[in-house]
């Protein structure tokens, strides 16, 4: 059996036909893309292109759109301006965000901004009453709430937290990295003042990502060097994965429909089988407000529960116990803590993309589903 990756929640394999776009540009098209010359315009012409590919997915300007090295850049960027450049003395967020947003937070929390933790339910839901309620405060406020969570799949409601912070003036951020492709955004009627991208999420390159910055949120530049970027982030530009995240985004839009009904059929096919397979199985999702990419499987209590992902991947199966952005580590889930998982069962998450299939699934199914069953006849014999 071929190795089955069901881990798209980290990342996604390169799509080839991103590869091809990309390409030129490391060898043919290799100019400065500040250079005024031949070799520079080209790769200059290519920048502007994706952006423009992203501005217009979100119904932005592209004077909006600031590429970055990806969703931590993205985010840490738009935490520390919002303090520094606009005056905001409150950070109004969850203790399931992303590692990069709660390290962010807790590093402005020392240095004397204030940080709030809002509750969240057993799935990763909000208490938009208790959002209510703070920014009633009118203290100067930045909200950050993730689109998706990232290890659960719990959506949130952005339309109704922009309502909020738009009627008490408090500015938002949104970490829409595991949404930003497969969702409609019209940033003209969402107002949000941040909104964080990585490309290496929908079938582009690692290490390049974007932040759109709301043309009324007037920032200071947040890396200083030369003009790049239009004076807010300094560096020659990273070319040939812009091109690629320009030409990633666009496919996956253009595919946005398909790769939904596509990974609601792999979710419910997985559901269904681990249901007959596996007893005592449980499933942590918020529905309907759960995106249909993530799976997070409650698995009942085990004796080797952790080493399920180690026996998984010996039986050729990628799957993860939530972020993948742990420096290689594999460690407790903050997430699942925060949501009150009980201690003693573990919870694996799969997640789709376009390239799995059906047959996928299956074997998966069956690999975890014999780790138990092993589990069972050992059970007996020692009965």
């Amino acid at each position: 059996m071929e190795h089955i990756y069901l881990d798209n929640a980290a990342t996604t394999p390169l799509d080839k036909s991103v590869l091809e776009e990309m390409l030129p540009y490391l060898t043919e098209y290799f100019g400065n893309p500040s250079s005024v010359h031949f070799f520079g315009r080209r790769p200059k012409a290519a920048i502007e292109k994706a952006r423009k590919t992203v501005a217009h997915y979100l119904n932005a300007s592209t004077a909006e759109i600031f590429f970055t090295s990806g969703g931590t850049e993205s985010n840490n960027t738009a935490l520390n301006m919002a303090v520094r450049s606009l005056g905001v003395k409150r950070i109004v967020s969850t203790k399931i965000e992303h590692d990069c947003v709660l390290n962010t937070t807790r590093n402005l929390a020392m240095q004397g901004t204030e940080v709030v933790y809002l509750k969240v339910d057993k799935l990763g839901n909000i208490d938009l009453g208790e959002l209510e309620n703070l920014l009633q405060q009118n203290k100067p406020t930045l909200v950050s709430i993730m689109h998706v969570n990232n290890e659960i799949g719990t959506i949130a409601d952005l339309q109704a937290i922009s309502n909020l912070c738009e009627t008490y003036k408090a500015y938002l951020h949104s970490d829409t990295v595991q949404s930003i492709a497969y969702f409609p955004f019209n940033l003209q009627t969402l107002k949000v003042h941040f909104l964080s991208g990585s490309a290496h999420k929908f079938h582009g390159p690692k290490g390049v990502g974007f932040l759109y910055i709301n043309g009324d949120a007037r920032v200071k530049p947040f890396i200083f060097g030369g003009g790049q970027e239009r004076n807010m982030r300094a560096g020659t530009e990273n070319v040939a994965s812009i091109v690629g995240l320009g030409k990633a985004l666009k496919m996956a839009k253009q595919e946005q429909e398909t790769s939904l009904a596509h990974f609601s059929f792999l979710r419910n096919e997985m559901k269904k089988q681990l249901r007959e397979k596996i007893k005592d199985v449980e499933f942590i999702e918020s529905e309907p407000n759960c995106f249909q990419k993530i799976l997070s499987v409650s698995l009942p209590p085990h004796e080797n529960s952790d080493m399920i992902l180690i026996n998984l991947d010996i039986a050729k199966v990628a799957a993860s116990g939530g972020s993948a952005c742990s420096s290689g580590t594999e460690r407790g889930s903050h997430v699942l803590d925060v949501i009150g998982v009980e201690k003693d069962r573990r919870t694996i998450r799969f997640s789709f993309s376009k390239f799995n299939t059906l047959e996928d699934v299956k074997a998966a199914v069956n690999a975890l589903a014999a780790l138990f069953q092993e589990r069972d006849i050992v059970h007996k014999q020692t009965v």
